[in-house]
């Protein structure tokens, strides 16, 4: 019998394989390769004070993969639209300050304790509690939609733009639907200790501010690394505000709908 060279069909064999990998395969494994670039590229370069450790593109790629849970027409909603978020995550703790007399303001300016959201950062903000959850945590939210008109009475009480937005200039974050106010909390909501009551406007409220108990910069730290790895950006002075920094919303100034 003669002898048959078997290395060209092995060859032609392996080169068919490749050619009939599934195109939605790679396309699925780049997507998810895009989307953890993203995330990690969101964090903010402006502060070394706390900077991220190494393992923080691991922990963003996480982050950018958990599961959301769905709300009703989520699909159908354009970018822009604004999404209640306990619609999206029930586990989401709030106490919306500005609709009590618990805030700076000293009076209630919100009628209801709605939290609103622009849709992307309403879903990025779900990814980083399902996030803190795995870790025994939970997001409690002070702040979220801000009507213009309210950040004008801010402005009128504290003029400064280090700690509110000017309303008269770009406005705040708030008022386009993509900043969030918010601390941790245990798993069964409790509020944790970061250091200054929420909207305290001194020093120590500041991220690079590092005079108080280890725990409590370690509770800042596993906030401010979640919520950069979910695309969200801090200010200098507030340890408590975070702003969606993937996309440029415009000013609004509609009122909720209260039942």
């Amino acid at each position: 019998m003669r002898k048959t060279n078997r290395l060209p069909l092995a060859i032609g064999l392996l080169a068919a394989f490749w050619a009939c990998r599934s195109p939605q395969n790679n396309a699925e494994q780049q997507a998810a390769d895009t989307v953890a670039t993203e995330v990690v590229a969101a964090a903010p370069q402006r502060e070394t004070a706390n900077e991220l450790p190494p393992d923080t593109a691991e922990k963003a790629e996480k982050v950018a993969k958990t599961p959301l849970s769905a709300a009703p027409n989520l699909k159908q909603m354009p970018d822009s639209g604004f999404v209640e978020l306990v619609t999206l995550d029930s586990t989401l703790v709030l106490d919306m300050r500005y609709a009590t007399p618990n805030n700076f303001l000293k009076e209630k300016v919100y009628e209801c304790d709605k939290c609103l959201l622009r849709k992307d950062a309403a879903l990025a903000l779900v990814r980083a509690n399902q996030a803190l959850r795995k870790q025994g945590y939970r997001l409690r939210l002070f702040d979220c939609y801000r009507p213009l008109d309210v950040q004008k009475k801010m402005w009128k009480i504290m003029p400064n733009p280090s700690f509110v937005g000017n309303p008269y200039g770009n406005g705040s974050m708030h008022n386009k639907g993509a900043a969030v106010d918010l601390t941790l909390a245990d798993s069964t909501g409790r509020e944790l200790d970061l250091g200054t009551p929420f909207d305290f406007f001194g020093r120590e409220a500041y991220h690079a501010y590092t005079n108080l108990p280890p725990d409590v910069l370690a509770r800042r730290r596993l906030l401010k690394q979640t919520m950069t790895a979910a695309g969200f950006s801090p200010i200098t002075s507030e340890w408590w505000h975070y702003s969606y920094s993937r996309k440029n919303y415009p000013v609004t100034n509609f009122k909720p709908e209260c039942e």
